[in-house]
């Protein structure tokens, strides 16, 4: 509930975000330049949690910085996740051929390492939010087919499928009546973690520069451009690292409790 609470309200500041931020967040004022948070000396309530090197408001930065982050998460579970699953699927139904070729397809996707993969493409392709979509989907699709492939494997050695095979029914409506309802969980649960890992991978890229384009506010952006001052104004790189680090804890809290909900003899 905790982990659902903290992302909740993440959720509710990104949307939200054009109506409750103090500030315009590409807004730079130099005489402002690296002001502290409210709570130090020299703090300002007009900045609540102070101002980066160009005078930017930190706290509109990282408000709008959950929009991105949230957005290309979900936006990487919805097409890498969807596509993996339902090529993991059609492999563990039909079998044969077609499965060598899209199993063999995932174990080349598999062997690379996904943020260097990731690091490799934006360096051709260049820094854009859908650059950045499309490269994390095409490293998540391969561990949702491998689960939706034996999860398929799983159920259609059931007695149930040979039954409803018997009875003539078509492999759509076997696929769409019994298996996707009976592989759906294990999924979800694949689907909390995927996305914690595509959020960390997003900051990641933008930190290196070759992410979503520096003009748009990003948490690993706002961590790559305060490097620089960590010894004289800490809360530049420190407090988006915090609100990085809360939402993907509040992930993958979330992911555990999915789960032990859907499995409950791992509940102790």
């Amino acid at each position: 509930m905790t982990g659902a609470g903290v992302l909740g309200f993440l959720v509710i500041l990104a949307v939200a975000a054009p109506f409750i931020s103090p500030h315009d967040p590409g807004s730079i004022d130099i005489r402002a330049r690296l002001m502290p948070p409210v709570w130090m000396d020299g703090g300002s309530w007009s900045h609540l949690f102070g101002t980066d090197n160009v005078g930017r408001d930190v706290l509109t930065r990282i408000i709008y910085g959950a929009r991105v982050s949230l957005f290309i998460g979900i936006s990487t579970i919805l097409i890498g996740g969807l596509s993996g699953s339902l090529l993991g699927m059609v492999a563990g139904y039909f079998r044969g051929r077609t499965e060598t070729i899209i199993m063999r397809l995932v174990d080349i996707q598999m062997a690379f390492p996904s943020i260097l993969l990731a690091v490799a493409i934006m360096a051709l392709v260049g820094p854009s939010m859908m650059n950045v979509i499309f490269v994390l989907s095409l490293s998540t699709w391969a561990p949702f087919c491998r689960v939706a492939r034996g999860q398929t494997l799983h159920v259609c050695s059931q007695e149930y499928i040979t039954a409803a095979e018997a009875l003539g029914l078509k492999d759509f409506a076997i696929l769409l009546r019994h298996v996707i309802p009976n592989i759906l969980s294990p999924l979800i649960v694949v689907a909390s973690f995927a996305l914690a890992t595509n959020i960390i991978n997003e900051a990641s890229l933008s930190f290196l520069g070759v992410g979503v384009p520096p003009s748009t506010p990003t948490w690993g952006g706002m961590l790559g451009e305060g490097r620089n001052y960590l010894r004289i104004a800490w809360w530049v790189s420190t407090l988006p690292g915090i609100a990085l680090m809360m939402c993907v804890y509040s992930v993958n809290m979330l992911g555990d409790w999915l789960r032990d909900f859907y499995d409950p003899r791992l509940i102790d």
